[in-house]
């Protein structure tokens, strides 16, 4: 690479941005699993009567779908706001070296 490669290229992420988006995901993942605990609890509350089983049988499956996207929502903010900061603090401990990708 040559000095003017060198001077256009990106500047790599530091401990800082790892951190602040760990933190953020962090959050998210919290409000996530407020509003899953708030859906469960009004999905349980508000029972829905069919007289058709058709129609019961895709109510279910609805509330279902919901409470799993809620909680698929919690867990992968929550994972990669864990992953951030394992990379947050392998950055705090390792020398910066280049990598060949």
């Amino acid at each position: 690479m040559s000095d003017s490669d060198a001077a256009t290229a990106k500047p790599r992420k530091g401990p800082l941005s790892f951190l602040s988006g760990s933190i953020t995901s962090l959050v998210l993942a919290w409000l996530s699993f407020g509003l899953s605990k708030k859906v469960v609890i009004y999905l349980s509350t508000h029972s829905s009567n069919f007289s058709s089983t058709t129609a019961q049988n895709i109510a279910s499956a609805m509330k279902t779908l919901f409470i799993g996207m809620c909680f698929l929502a919690t867990f992968s903010f929550a994972f990669i706001g864990i992953g951030l900061f394992l990379v947050f603090l392998r950055s705090l401990f390792t020398k910066d070296t280049v990598d060949a990708a």
